[in-house]
Parts: structure tokens; sequence; C-alpha cells
């Protein structure tokens, strides 16, 4: 008896570190295939022309002055202040908007909630390319096409997703809290602004990140709105560079790498508070 209960624990040992192993490796090789097109994009930006097909990691000479040189071919430090704008102000509109309909949604009662939130919902079933016209067709009856209205008033309002996030996180919210505040006399909006929204802070942070890398990645809709230069996106810079020297890989992955750098510093420094919102709010897949 006392040799099968010593194999059955050997054996449940070799499957944990079998189960270990195979999952390390797994991570390992997911990690790797979403740095490779990062390393591969720094690597050839330090590069020159003849030796963007060489499989060397890191060139013998690197060539910083191809990060000077992007500057000298493109206004991109307008566009990336430009960028930074539309994005700030739609990730403060989306964080507002959304907070104040996930609160309705959640802690308000009125006839129809569940169908007005469900056809809401339902609107993230149609594609962002269906709606490109209709959009258009009203930013020029409002003669906002060619400005920096056309990039920051359509996202302003908050949206499905966002709202869907901020009601989950609401309804973890104790009840207790709520009724505490009305007793003491507060009304609604003092609820929602001085009571609850300070504990949503997580969710608000996931919502500001991923509402600001949406808007800083775009380019669908800044390519059909915007056709000048002093109001163009990054990315948008980013395409027309390519058209104009699409030989000049080392050039173009500096761009590249340029454009990306504001997104990882401000993943760097929301990291916890993002990871932490994930995990509460049940966006996870909890």
């Amino acid at each position: 008896m006392v040799v099968v209960a010593r194999c059955r624990v050997e054996r449940a040992i070799v499957r944990r570190l079998v189960r270990g192993v195979a999952v390390y490796v797994a991570l390992v090789v997911v990690g790797w295939c979403a740095l490779a097109p990062i390393l591969w994009a720094v690597s050839g930006s330090l590069k020159q022309d003849g030796e963007i097909a060489d499989a060397a990691l890191l060139p013998e000479h690197p060539r910083w002055s191809n990060y000077g040189e992007v500057f000298d071919l493109l206004p991109l430090g307008r566009m990336l202040l430009n960028t930074a704008v539309y994005a700030l102000c739609v990730t403060a509109g989306q964080v507002f908007f959304c907070s104040l309909a996930g609160y309705a949604f959640a802690r308000l009662r009125f006839r129809g909630r569940e169908v007005l939130f469900l056809a809401y919902l339902g609107t993230l079933m149609v594609p962002l390319t269906v709606t490109v016209i209709p959009q258009f067709l009203l930013m020029r009856a409002f003669g906002w096409v060619d400005t920096p209205w056309a990039m920051i008033v359509p996202g302003l309002f908050g949206s499905a997703f966002g709202t869907y996030l901020m009601r989950q996180f609401f309804r973890t919210l104790p009840a207790e809290l709520e009724e505490a505040a009305i007793l003491d006399g507060c009304s609604t909006w003092q609820v929602y602004w001085r009571v609850l929204l300070p504990h949503t802070r997580p969710a608000l942070m996931v919502l500001a990140v991923l509402t600001w890398i949406t808007v800083w990645n775009d380019f669908l809709w800044p390519l059909v709105m915007i056709q000048r230069n002093d109001i163009a996106t990054a990315t948008l810079g980013l395409v027309r560079l390519q058209g104009q020297y699409q030989t000049q890989w080392p050039i173009l992955m500096a761009t590249a790498v340029i454009i990306l750098l504001p997104l990882l510093v401000i993943y760097a420094i929301a990291q916890r508070a993002f990871i932490r919102g994930i995990a509460l709010s049940g966006v996870g897949g909890r």
C-alpha cells in the first residue's frame, strides 16, 4: 500500500511539472509572437537601407540618425501632438459619459431599462465600416470635414463597450453605500459623483487606457476625414510617408517606433490599475 501511494504521489508531481512546463512554454511562444514584430521594427530602424534584409537583430553600426530624418521628412511632432489632443478629448468624454450611463443602467430603476441596455449593447455587432459613410455625411452636413471637430465629437459621447464595462463595475459595489448616501440627503448626482464614482477608479483606468489606444491607433476615420498635415494624426502621417518613401524601410520603421513609444509609456504607468480593473470588472472572462 505504501508503494502504491508513493507511486500515485510521484505521478501527480510529474503531471504537475509537465503541466507547468507546458504552460510556461505556451506563454513564451505567445510572448515571442507579440514581441517579435516590435523587436524587428526597432532593429530595422537602426539599420541602413542595404541591411534591412539582414537577419541580425542588432546592426554592427546602429544608425541613430534615422530617427532624426523622420522629423525632417514629416512634421511628426505636430502629428503626435494632434493625436494626443484627440485622444485626450475622446478619452475624457468616454470616461465621463460611459460612467454616467453605466451608473444609470446599474443603479437607477426605470421602465425599459434592460431592453434599452440590450439594444445599446447590440450596436457592438455593427461593423465600424458600416457606420463610416453615415458619419461622414453627418460631418459634412455640419461642415466639420477636415477639421479637428470630426476627430473629437463622434467618439466623445461614450460607447456601448465602455457603458457595459462601467455598468458591470457599478453592479459590484455594495448597495449600502448608495443607501447611506441617500439617507444623508444626497441627490442622485451626488450619489454618482461623490460616493460611487471614486470607487470605480480601476474600471475608469481600463476604459481610459483602451480608449486612448483605440484613438491613437485609429487610421480609417482620419483617412476619411483629414487631408491637411497640420491636423493629421501620427498613423496618417506614417502612411503618407510610406507612400512617398516606400523603399526607405529604416525611416518607416523609425517612424513606427516613435509612434509606439507613447503607448508603451502609458501602459507602463497604468499597468497595475489596468490589470486590477480588468480583474474586478469581469472583462477578463470571470
